[in-house]
């Protein structure tokens, strides 16, 4: 649920702006759960790694669920994003350290079966999100996208306070005060920078003033992990050749993955016709891949090296990737259906593969800090790609209208062309002169589909960074490696 709410809103938006008005603010909605998420990803795994996982989890079960209850009891836009900050607070405590709770208590032989199924959980939040957003929306209100949350929450919280039992020993460690306020400062900054951009312009002084607050922010926070005793992020962990690798892969798939969950649905309704909710379904294929890919790299992660198996993974994306790049109009949704299976397939494999190599044979006191690391980055890699690739979208789209209308005096005039979301509605859609939406459809398709294609190159950096992974891989009992620094 933590991981499905970075996205359930999206298809609920348009509800939800209509109810609370103030559509200028509608972007805090989303960016206020995903800063508090990515800024509460490092500092809780390394508090989890100093004072034990459970109460910390407890603490994110908590606040995630006091958040999404009043998220539900909004009454304005500027209530319901302070909602969601707090909701996202609990958010970046449960996302990291569920991962951890598994390589704590589970021995290496069994940790594969079980990443794999915390990884496929990953990938189907994060598909259906959008789609149970859209159904809920459309079925009870836009309310019970966030109430949802508390029942399942609660029978967690049942769960981990009645049965999990702690066995590993935590050692007492100095708080980073100045680490953890200096990171906050600049992720808050880099994210605000970023979801803002294009709303007041790129070289606005806002934004401006934003980037500088991250740059700033950001060398002060690596002047003070380089003096701290207990840092936030332990740099030394990226000597380690796997490490290293497994980070650079999470933003690069981060990034890459979130542009196939934004655009396959607006590819689906604006270019076919349909539904949100239709929309939404289509994305299953994908889903269905994420759990198979999740599921291989889990189980067979033991038996062969952490290199072949996110080869295997990163060639698949890259042809999936590829093979969406070349959709139009006339493409049928069996292809379309194959694309997203192969795609979902590759992208999988990275659910469960590269959490367990983060923390590969690392001490047990490093294990949450590690992990967060990754999952922080999987999210900043989120937020780049819906950024980066958004632009390029919207940009070339706009271009191509431009281009397709010029000429065509006050018919080409009398429709918005830079807002496809008439495209999205059957009754509006029926008015458009069908010479004309079939202008809009293929220019849509083309910038969705040239928004695919440049995705190919963070996934080309990708497959040369696997061949630097070495040949690692998950033993049955692993040695212990300590901090030599």
């Amino acid at each position: 649920m933590a991981s499905m709410d970075n996205t359930i809103v999206a298809t609920a938006m348009g509800t939800i702006v209509s109810d609370l008005g103030d559509f200028d603010k509608f972007v805090w909605v989303t960016s206020a759960y995903l800063v508090a998420t990515m800024a509460g990803m490092p500092i809780f795994g390394k508090l989890s790694d100093m004072y034990g996982r459970k109460r910390f989890f407890v603490f994110g079960l908590v606040m995630f669920l006091i958040g999404s209850a009043l998220c539900g009891l909004a009454q304005s836009m500027t209530q319901l994003s302070i909602f969601r900050a707090i909701q996202g607070i609990g958010g970046g405590a449960l996302m990291p350290i569920a991962f951890t709770i598994v390589f704590d208590i589970f021995p290496a032989n069994k940790r594969g079966k079980m990443t794999a199924l915390l990884g496929a959980v990953f990938g189907i939040s994060s598909v259906l999100g959008p789609l149970l957003g859209a159904f809920i929306t459309d079925t009870l209100s836009w309310h019970w996208i966030f109430y949802v949350n508390v029942p399942i929450g609660l029978v967690s919280l049942f769960f981990i306070v009645t049965y999990y039992k702690e066995s590993s020993s935590h050692k007492e460690q100095k708080i980073d005060w100045g680490g953890a306020a200096t990171l906050v400062i600049a992720v808050v900054s880099l994210m605000f920078a970023l979801e803002l951009g294009g709303q007041y312009g790129w070289s606005s002084t806002p934004i401006i003033s934003l980037f500088a607050s991250f740059a700033l922010f950001f060398i002060l926070f690596f002047y003070f992990e380089r003096r701290a005793s207990d840092p936030i992020i332990s740099f030394w962990m990226f000597k380690k050749r796997l490490f290293a690798t497994s980070q650079i892969l999470a933003i690069l798939y981060g990034a890459t993955f979130i542009i196939l969950t934004v655009y396959i649905p607006i590819f689906v309704q604006a270019v076919y016709g349909g539904s949100a909710t239709n929309a939404g379904l289509i994305l299953m294929p994908m889903m269905l891949g994420s759990v198979l890919g999740s599921a291989g790299g889990g189980i067979f992660q033991t038996k062969t090296s952490f290199r072949t198996l996110m080869t295997v993974s990163v060639f698949s994306f890259f042809a999936g990737m590829f093979l969406l790049g070349t959709l139009t109009p006339n493409t049928s949704r069996t292809l379309l259906t194959i694309y997203m299976i192969i795609v979902g397939f590759g992208v999988g494999f990275s659910f469960s593969l590269l959490p367990t190599a983060s923390i590969h044979k690392l001490d047990p006191r490093y294990r949450g800090s590690a992990n967060s690391t990754n999952s922080f980055l999987r999210s900043f890699g989120m937020t780049l790609g819906i950024t980066i690739f958004g632009a390029i979208q919207t940009n070339s789209f706009a271009n191509k209208m431009a281009e397709t209308f010029k000429g065509m005096g006050g018919q080409g005039a009398a429709m918005n062309f830079d807002d496809p979301r008439q495209l999205f509605q059957s009754d509006t859609r029926s008015q458009i002169p069908p010479e004309i939406l079939d202008k809009i459809v293929n220019a849509l398709s083309d910038s969705i589909t040239l928004t695919f294609l440049l995705a190919l190159i963070p996934i080309g950096i990708a497959i040369i960074t696997v061949f630097f992974m070495g040949n690692a891989r998950v033993e049955a009992e692993p040695k212990i490696e300590q901090n030599t620094n």
